[in-house]
């Protein structure tokens, strides 16, 4: 069974999660814990729940959802994944972080390219691999079938979309992949967004007024 912990971090308020099963096996998706005390709650969670990283995950690498990517991987030593397109997102930070007005060093360890269709698991739980660009163009969704969750990062939220107007975002494009392929899903799938509180598929297919 999945379970799945939250994190409201950085002053962008960014939802950095912790997905683990019984066998305390974990993902790490989207670290973005910024400050000291932030990456010691991460830490500490991880510690005191005896849960063994397999992987972080990115759901897309605009900054606010990887300014921990760096030390997570220094501390668990496993590979990044994320979709291909995305690895120019992750490359582009330093000059992202400039335009907030602070130094971002570019990432420096190992990544691994994840496509639509595909497929991880975690144990025995298994995740689908969605690509829904438009926020940004490599952006990915985590969608677990057998206990309606998903981890969506900034595609939906509760009654909102992700902005368009980034570096290579496409409103006509994220418009269409929510409703392809987010919209078909089970209605109490349970979204959990890259801002914010959580929601269901059926509740943003019905009162979402983007749509």
């Amino acid at each position: 069974m999945v379970h799945i912990k939250s994190f409201v971090f950085n002053p962008f308020s960014e939802n950095t999660y912790v997905v683990y099963n019984d066998g305390q096996q974990a993902y790490i998706i989207d670290p973005g814990n910024f400050s000291e005390e932030e990456t010691q709650r991460l830490d500490k969670f991880i510690e005191e729940n005896g849960l063994q990283i397999q992987n972080i995950l990115l759901t897309h690498a605009h900054i606010d959802h990887v300014l921990g990517l760096q030390k997570a991987f220094d501390k668990y030593n496993v590979p990044i994944l994320l979709h291909e397109i995305e690895q120019e997102i992750l490359d582009r930070n330093p000059i992202d972080a400039n335009r907030f007005g602070f130094f971002f060093k570019p990432f420096a360890g190992d990544t691994a390219y994840l496509k639509e269709n595909e497929t991880i698991s975690l144990g025995h739980d298994i995740f689908n691999i969605l690509h829904v660009p438009g926020h940004s163009p490599g952006h990915i969704a985590f969608h677990n079938e057998d206990q309606k969750l998903m981890i969506s990062g900034d595609i939906l939220f509760e009654g909102s979309i992700g902005r368009t107007d980034l570096y290579k975002g496409d409103h006509g494009q994220l418009i269409s992949g929510i409703t392809s392929k987010i919209f078909p899903l089970h209605d109490d799938t349970k979204i959990y967004s890259g801002h914010g509180n959580p929601t269901t598929v059926g509740f943003e297919r019905n009162y979402n007024p983007f749509f």
